[in-house]
């Protein structure tokens, strides 16, 4: 256990900011799988954009790295791109 109150706090607030994080990454999970879901190039064009708008906003925060948002977004664009 800690004997520093700022290790005390540090504690607390790295505990905060883990659920946060596990939230924002559920979400990221869950809108990858909905474009991955879609049958059709129309159904899945506007989930794409609302994914690249969640993974760039995810790695701007730090929860994600760049290069994971980057890989992210280049893979469900191609799937996108090969939807009839």
């Amino acid at each position: 256990m800690a004997h520093h109150k700022s290790a005390l706090k540090r504690i607390k607030t790295s505990e905060q900011a883990r659920l946060v994080n596990r939230r924002y990454v559920k979400s990221m999970r869950k809108i990858i799988k909905e474009v991955l879901a879609a049958e059709t190039k129309e159904q899945a064009t506007p989930l794409l954009n609302k994914s690249i708008s969640v993974l760039d906003r995810l790695a701007i925060k730090g929860i994600i790295h760049k290069n994971k948002a980057a890989n992210q977004k280049s893979r469900l664009t191609k799937f996108v791109n090969a939807l009839n």
